[in-house]
């Protein structure tokens, strides 16, 4: 069984914008640049045969890929796909204070801290968990051989740690910008990496 993922970003928020962490609680929609970067992607990859849609459960995924729904092509909700917690910090202004609590508990995780968090937030392990039944569900499905996949930065991060089997403290190898896409072959066995932080769909809107 083979199959090809096309993994991408959601588009821009206001909060991406402004540098506020959304997180999984805050359900933010797309704004005016987040829509032109979603329809410059549908511009570009509207004629790959998807046969499936996942995103995760937070609109902005939705409205990301609303083009390709639109189309008709068979669309599926997985919550396991939502963005990390931040718990207490969601939401909150891109203070001096926050940058330096992220600063933090991402140099825990390069240190291989797998469970530090936030008050009220999500370790890489706890997305780990529902990142892997996602990725099970996925790929049992085998008359799906083309899948497009809309989800969140650093989700997306850790899955893609999970999907080419590093550590999690790898993560940071993985950039990303809204709509950027990251492309997967998967032959049965293992996933492979085809294509890495692409965002040439975006270079009409420069």
């Amino acid at each position: 069984m083979t199959k090809e993922l096309y993994i991408i970003r959601h588009g821009e928020t206001e909060l991406n914008r402004l540098g506020i962490v959304q997180g999984r609680g805050v359900n933010a929609d797309l704004n005016d640049t987040g829509i032109a970067q979603a329809a410059a992607f549908f511009n570009k990859y509207n004629e790959v045969k998807f046969d499936k849609i996942y995103t995760s459960s937070l609109k902005r995924t939705h409205q990301t890929v609303k083009g390709f729904i639109d189309l008709g092509l068979p669309w599926e909700q997985l919550d396991g796909l939502d963005e990390l917690a931040w718990g207490e910090w969601e939401g909150k202004p891109n203070t001096e204070e926050a940058r330096e609590a992220f600063r933090e508990v991402v140099r825990q995780w390069q240190l291989g801290n797998y469970d530090a968090k936030f008050e009220g937030g999500e370790s890489p392990n706890d997305v780990g968990v529902r990142l892997s039944k996602a990725i099970e569900h996925i790929k049992k499905q085998e008359n799906e051989k083309c899948v497009l996949v809309c989800m969140h930065g650093r989700a997306m991060r850790l899955i893609l740690c999970i999907l080419l089997n590093k550590p999690f403290s790898d993560m940071e190898e993985f950039p990303h910008s809204n709509t950027t896409l990251y492309r997967l072959q998967f032959d049965g066995e293992k996933f492979t990496l085809l294509d890495s932080n692409n965002t040439s769909h975006l270079e009409p809107l420069l």
